[in-house]
């Protein structure tokens, strides 16, 4: 539903000097994007997409919502975009986990939690080094299993959105996050956990 009194701000910023997007959405744009795609250089490419496309288009906006919002849905739509151009990988299947032991539960739950994830999610929000590794570890992980993970588990998508977006089934989409939450695990444990207790990476 449309709004009955748009903000002038938010109209006068979508029809004013597209340069002054970059200062003032800029690095919002860009911590959602990096967020998502864990790639900085794609993370730049992917909002200079979504400024030029909102430049483009930016007589369509009507003060319905946040300007803000209304570029970081352009943004959201490019990120998309990305994934299902990625999404021609072969399709993985479950003898491609290996012979070892499921360590989830039927829920999705870890059945045995890795080393040290007691930490409070807090401390380890808070935690610099930690998302430097996690990232690293994001980096490492086949296209296909990033890309399910990210999807997914970042809150980007539904199962069937995700689905839909790299274009396969339920059950080759809940292969690829098995395998991906498994590879994030045995990473996390090497390179952080595991130092976290002394050991060495």
């Amino acid at each position: 539903m449309r709004s009955p009194n748009p903000n002038p701000i938010d109209l006068a910023a979508a029809h004013g000097d597209p340069a002054e997007w970059v200062g003032r959405y800029g690095d919002g744009l860009f911590r959602y994007a990096s967020g998502r795609v864990m790639n900085r250089e794609l993370a730049e490419d992917l909002v200079q997409e979504t400024l030029l496309s909102a430049f483009r288009h930016r007589a369509q906006f009507n003060g319905e919502s946040a300007f803000g919002t209304w570029l970081v849905a352009i943004l959201r739509r490019k990120i998309v975009d990305y994934y299902r151009k990625r999404s021609r990988s072969p399709d993985l299947d479950a003898e491609s986990l290996g012979p070892a032991g499921d360590p989830f539960l039927a829920s999705g739950k870890w059945s045995n939690s890795p080393m040290k994830w007691q930490a409070a999610p807090k401390d380890l929000a808070e935690d610099a080094e930690f998302w430097n590794i996690f990232h690293e570890c994001m980096s490492g992980l086949p296209s296909h299993l990033g890309q399910a993970f990210q999807l997914r588990e970042l809150g980007m998508t539904s199962v069937e959105d995700a689905c839909a977006t790299v274009g396969v089934t339920r059950r080759n989409f809940a292969v690829r996050l098995h395998r991906a939450r498994l590879l994030l695990k045995q990473c996390l444990e090497k390179n952080w956990f595991r130092s976290e207790r002394g050991g060495t990476a």
